[in-house]
C-alpha cells in the first residue's frame, strides 16, 4: 500500500499538515514485477578424508553443466513454441526482450527435443490408458512435414490424447499407432473404411453424427424438393435431443416408447430416400445413394448414441484434439522434419492430456524437464 497525503487545501490553499483524517479514496493497480533472469551458483565443495580420498558434493539432478538455463525458462520456451504456436525465432526474441536471456533458436529447438524425449514414458502410459478406455475417438488429417504430405492420426477421449505421425493414412499407420488393434470398447469415427478392418472387429463402432448431418444436408441441397431429407434430419436431431434430455435428467436410457417412435421416423425417412434414389446398374452409385445404403446397412452404428447414452453423438472430441496441429501448419507453413514434427506432436499431446486433467501446463512441462513428468495412474 502506498499512501498519498494532500499537502495543501484544494479550496483556500492552507497547509494540511496535521489536518483531521477524513478517510481515503482507494485505487488498486494489478501488475507483474519486471521479469529478469537471476543466476544461482551451485558450489559443490570438496573435502579430503584422512585416508587421502577427495570427495565432491553431488550437484542437484537438474544442474548438469557449468552454465545452463533453468527449468522455469526451459518450460516457458516449450510452452510458447508448442502451446502458443509462437515460431522459434520469435520465441527467442520474446525471451530476450522480456527476460534478458540471450537464448538462441537452436537452443530452443534442442529444449523442445529434450522435453519430448523426457515424455516418452508418459506418452506410452497414455496409450495404455486409451487402449483400456470405454470410449475412444479416432481421426486423421494431413500435415505438411518438410514440404511433403504426411498423416497425423489421433486417438483420444475426454481424459487423454495420443498422436501418431505416419506417411500412410491406412491400416499400416493405425496398426503402428497401436491403440486400435485389439481394442474392445466403443470407437467413434467418421466411417473411414480402414477403421472397419478385421483387425479392429473386437471394438463396437459408432459413426459420427456430425458427419451424417453434413452429408444429409448436402443431399438436400442437391435435391431440395426431396422431403425425405428434412424428415431424416428432424428425426436424427430429435433422437439427439432425447439423448441429451435423458442424460440431463439422470435417466439411464431414453424412454423405450419414445425411442422406438423416433427410430421408426428415422427408418421411414431412409426408406423413402432409397425409393427416391434407386440403385444404378453396376457398382458406381450416386453419393446420395451410397449415403442412404450406409445409413440403412449400418443402422446400429449410426443410432448407437441413442441406444447407449455413454456413446457420444459426434466425433467432435477427436476433431478438437487434432485441430492445434492444423493451426500450427497455418502459422508456420510446415513442420520442417519428421523428428521435429514428432517431438512437437508428443509434447502437444501431453499438454492436451494435462489440460484435460486440470493440471497447469507450465507446471506439467517443468515436471517433465526436471525428470518427473506426470503419468496417468494405471488401471
Amino acid at each position: 500500500m502506498v499512501d498519498h497525503e494532500p499537502v495543501a487545501c484544494g479550496g483556500c490553499g492552507d497547509d494540511l499538515t496535521g489536518g483531521a483524517d477524513a478517510g481515503s479514496v482507494d485505487r488498486q493497480v494489478f501488475d507483474i514485477p519486471e521479469v529478469t533472469v537471476t543466476v544461482t551458483e551451485h558450489r559443490m565443495h570438496r573435502r579430503r578424508c584422512g585416508c587421502g580420498q577427495l570427495t565432491t558434493a553431488d550437484a542437484p539432478t537438474d544442474v548438469t553443466g557449468p552454465v545452463q538455463y533453468g527449468s522455469n525458462l526451459r518450460a516457458l520456451v516449450v510452452y510458447l513454441v508448442v502451446y502458443q504456436h509462437i515460431p522459434v525465432h520469435r520465441a527467442a526474441e520474446l525471451i530476450g526482450e522480456v527476460t534478458g536471456a540471450g537464448c538462441s533458436p537452436g537452443w530452443i529447438s534442442s529444449v523442445v527435443a529434450a522435453t519430448s524425449l523426457a515424455l516418452t514414458g508418459a506418452s506410452d502410459a497414455v496409450k495404455d490408458r486409451l487402449r483400456q478406455a470405454e470410449v475412444l475417438h479416432v481421426d486423421e488429417t494431413t500435415i505438411n512435414v518438410g514440404g511433403r504430405k504426411w498423416w497425423l492420426h489421433v486417438a483420444s477421449n475426454q481424459h487423454f490424447t495420443g498422436f501418431h505421425l505416419h506417411q500412410s493414412r491406412g491400416r499400416v499407420a493405425v496398426n503402428e499407432f497401436g491403440v486400435l488393434p485389439g481394442y474392445t470398447g466403443t470407437v467413434v469415427h467418421d466411417a473411414y473404411a480402414v477403421y472397419d478392418g478385421p483387425g479392429y472387429a473386437t471394438a463396437r463402432h459408432a459413426l459420427c453424427g456430425a458427419h451424417i448431418r453434413r452429408e444429409l444436408t448436402a443431399a438436400g441441397e442437391q435435391a431440395p424438393d426431396d422431403a425425405w431429407v428434412n424428415a431424416a434430419l428432424d428425426a436424427f436431431n430429435d433422437l439427439n435431443n432425447a439423448a441429451h434430455h435423458a442424460r440431463d435428467t439422470d435417466q439411464a436410457s431414453i424412454d423405450p416408447q419414445l425411442l422406438q417412435s423416433l427410430i421408426n421416423r428415422w427408418e421411414q425417412a431412409i426408406l423413402c430416400g432409397l425409393a427416391a434414389n434407386p440403385a444404378s446398374a453396376g457398382r458406381k452409385q450416386t453419393k446420395t445413394r451410397n449415403l442412404l445404403q450406409r445409413l440403412r446397412d449400418r443402422a446400429e452404428q449410426v443410432l448407437l448414441f441413442a441406444r447407449d447414452l455413454t456413446v457420444p453423438h459426434t466425433n467432435n472430441q477427436g476433431e478438437r484434439d487434432i485441430r492445434p496441429a492444423k493451426t500450427q501448419i497455418k502459422i508456420s507453413g510446415c513442420l520442417r522434419s519428421e523428428t521435429g514434427a514428432a517431438a512437437w506432436l508428443r509434447i502437444r499431446a501431453h499438454i492436451s492430456t494435462l489440460r484435460k486433467n486440470n493440471i497447469n501446463v507450465l507446471d506439467g512441462l517443468r515436471a517433465a524437464i526436471t525428470g518427473n513428468p506426470w503419468h496417468p495412474a494405471p488401471t
